[in-house]
């Protein structure tokens, strides 16, 4: 048996089923056009997968569409969500597709699998405005890296893993507005502007540092996701806010917020970096978080240099 360390798909599996080469050259080959969270959910998805078949004694390229979506209702039996497994479906599904516009294969047996309908509504824990602003003051209050990273998440609605992977070398100034230059998903690469608060936050946090992250975990290196929604707990704590927050739930409460108010959809999607609309409008189909008549003064803008728009929460 090959030496696993020398093996470029052996990482997919617990125990790695025997690939022939031309599978393992597939494997390795779809995983390299991706980097970051992208690939990591990649090579979770084809490592279920991948697992499944060796348990089902089935070869990668002699499944049939019906060994798939026998996977897919094993994982319905097993409890995941739809998301995830059209998720999981879509990932096989690129990765026969890459393999057939590779000639590595004839055809795809995931063509034409059936997918879970999705439920367009978003079941994400939501804050109210006055727990929003709870939970603000008492980030506020706390150490300057804590109230730059719930600023980011809840006044700019970056995801976690934009915010923990910003540096400081990509603050700047334009045209009046300080500004961040992050990856967004996919890695694409934008700037956005900071919202008054946020920028003053950050500007603490950093200190007199003028290179690295912004963020910093105790022992010094970049803080990552895991730490990221520690931070956000415990200032839900602080707050005494009982729901189970975290930092998707702050970006949550921007979106809501911003569609609250009377934002465009399209303009919300924009600026939460959504590349389908219906993903936006899951937050607007869920939202109730607002009586009549006491919208948050949530501003829009343009910037016309760069074409990002501008969704700002009050700097309350």
């Amino acid at each position: 048996m090959p030496d696993d360390h020398h093996d470029p798909s052996a990482a997919l599996v617990p125990v790695a089923p025997v690939f022939t080469n031309t599978e393992r050259l597939a494997l390795a080959g779809f995983l390299a056009g991706y980097s970051g969270l992208t690939r990591e959910a990649y090579e979770l998805d084809l490592r279920q997968y991948t697992s499944w078949c060796h348990q089902h004694h089935l070869r990668l390229f002699q499944v049939r569409r019906a060994d798939i979506e026998c996977f897919a209702r094993d994982l319905e039996t097993r409890g995941r969500a739809r998301a995830t497994i059209t998720r999981r479906l879509c990932t096989i599904a690129g990765f026969y597709r890459y393999a057939v516009e590779e000639d590595l294969l004839d055809h795809s047996p995931a063509a034409h699998v059936r997918r879970p309908r999705l439920d367009y509504e978003s079941h994400a824990t939501a804050l109210d405005r006055n727990e929003l602003g709870a939970l603000l003051v008492a980030a506020g209050l706390g150490p300057p890296a804590e109230h730059a990273l719930i600023s980011l998440l809840a006044l700019n609605g970056l995801r976690v893993s934009e915010a923990t992977g910003a540096s400081i070398e990509a603050l700047g100034l334009e045209r009046g507005h300080r500004t961040l230059v992050i990856t967004r998903k996919g890695g694409k690469v934008v700037t956005i502007p900071l919202a008054p608060r946020t920028a003053r936050a950050t500007d603490l946090a950093t200190d007199e540092r003028t290179d690295g992250p912004i963020f910093l975990a105790t022992d010094g290196r970049r803080l990552d996701r895991h730490g990221a929604g520690r931070i956000v707990r415990r200032v839900a704590h602080r707050a005494g806010i009982t729901k189970n927050v975290s930092p998707h739930t702050l970006r949550h409460a921007f979106i809501t917020a911003a569609l609250d108010a009377g934002v465009p959809l399209r303009d919300v999607q924009e600026a939460a970096s959504h590349s389908d609309p219906r993903t936006t409008m899951r937050y607007d189909n869920s939202r109730e978080l607002h009586q009549p008549g006491e919208k948050p003064q949530v501003s829009r803008s343009q910037d016309r240099g760069n074409g990002v728009p501008r969704v700002l929460m009050p700097a309350m």
